[in-house]
């Protein structure tokens, strides 16, 4: 049997934001990092809170949320009483109130807090999903937590917050946006409705990305793009992701790039890894994987006479995406050394492995293969 269930609001286009004015005569925190303090949204938001009894800000989240991190939340929670959490900023900070309320939860007993998260990139869609990131530092993981619960109870995509987004940010937000959508489209847990979201998603994502990175005052595409991202996020929190993520999980862990950026090294070839064209060469009928690419070739009007000319040139304009908008390709582009990548590769393999993303995977994938990935990035 299958299922689709979206549990979160969604309050979308211009003024979003204002949506926050309806709360009143409760204890809110916000969830937040340093950024989002010294450019002065943390208090722009604190402000349409005014009606609240209380509003506190918790600024210490930093990229990939730790265990120590989460723990210092909980207690700052505990503090102000939080009847409201605001998780404000991008996937981290999102990432980490999501993990501070569950736990506060369960360790004051409280029924429930609302939560509402409120994007200021384009990418992780995690305001939608039931899953969160979190870095254990001493072993050098990351541990992605699945649970209904983390899943918030409002998300605000207000176009206005991500302007000020830098080209870099938007482009490797943006190309985790495909790959949430593509990993999704793929998947072994795929159905109607997931396909739907995703196939949308997609379609938006390669006609407004471009955009958005080549002129960030553009509304329209930005909140077009905060629309992809979280259409994806809904697509992947029902049938889960692949190895690209699983990969760049432990990328992430070990050389601390971002995670949209680690997904956009790896898409090309992963791609090309499910597709699996070279090993199906002759035979009746394509990879189920190397059909859904196709379509999607075709959606966005790419050459794509058959599967294989319409996989291939979907990869090409993978490739041609990132150069564009100068995406590294490579690890020593990303600054990560040869000796730093051999001092790790077969823990970051069997992490992997390991991680719960490789189970909806539409390919099988052994050590040898994610090695054999790894391989067309590490390149010095």
């Amino acid at each position: 049997m299958l299922k689709f269930k979206i549990k979160t609001e969604v309050r979308f286009s211009d003024n979003a934001i204002e949506t926050l004015t309806e709360f009143s005569d409760v204890n809110a925190v916000i969830i937040t990092d340093a950024f989002m303090v010294s450019s002065g949204v943390s208090k722009m938001i604190a402000e349409k809170l005014s009606a609240c009894k209380t509003v506190s800000v918790f600024s210490d989240v930093k990229p990939d949320p730790t265990i120590e991190l989460v723990s210092q939340g909980v207690e700052y929670l505990k503090e102000h009483d939080a009847e409201i959490v605001i998780g404000l900023g991008g996937g981290s900070s999102i990432d980490a109130a999501k993990l501070m309320v569950f736990l506060y939860e369960k360790v004051t007993g409280k029924k429930h807090i609302k939560l509402i998260a409120i994007p200021t990139t384009s990418g992780t869609g995690s305001e939608v999903t039931q899953f969160a990131v979190v870095t254990d530092t001493e072993a050098g993981i990351k541990y992605p937590l699945v649970d209904d619960k983390l899943i918030p109870d409002m998300a605000i995509l207000d176009p206005q917050l991500v302007v000020s987004a830098p080209p870099s940010v938007t482009a490797d937000t943006g190309m985790d946006v495909i790959t949430h959508a593509l990993e999704a489209y793929l998947s072994t847990r795929w159905n109607d409705a997931a396909d739907a979201l995703a196939e949308k998603a997609l379609t938006i994502a390669f006609k407004y990305l471009p955009i958005a990175y080549k002129d960030g005052a553009n509304i329209k595409a930005r909140e077009k793009m905060h629309s992809a991202s979280c259409l994806a996020g809904m697509s992947f929190n029902e049938v889960g992701l692949g190895i690209n993520h699983s990969i760049a999980h432990a990328l992430g862990a070990k050389f601390h790039i971002p995670h949209g950026r680690a997904n956009a090294m790896l898409l090309p070839h992963v791609m090309e890894f499910n597709a699996d064209l070279a090993h199906n060469f002759g035979a009746s009928e394509d990879t189920r994987a190397a059909r859904r690419i196709a379509r999607i070739a075709r959606r966005i009007y790419l050459p794509s006479e058959n599967t294989k000319v319409a996989v291939t040139s979907f990869i090409e304009e993978l490739k041609y995406m990132q150069k564009m908008m100068k995406i590294p390709t490579t690890l020593a582009e990303a600054k990560v050394s040869r000796d730093e990548y051999e001092a790790v590769k077969e823990e970051i393999i069997e992490s992997a492995l390991k991680d719960a993303c490789t189970e909806t995977n539409p390919r099988p994938v052994t050590a040898k293969d994610i090695e054999k990935i790894l391989s067309k990035i590490a390149v010095w």
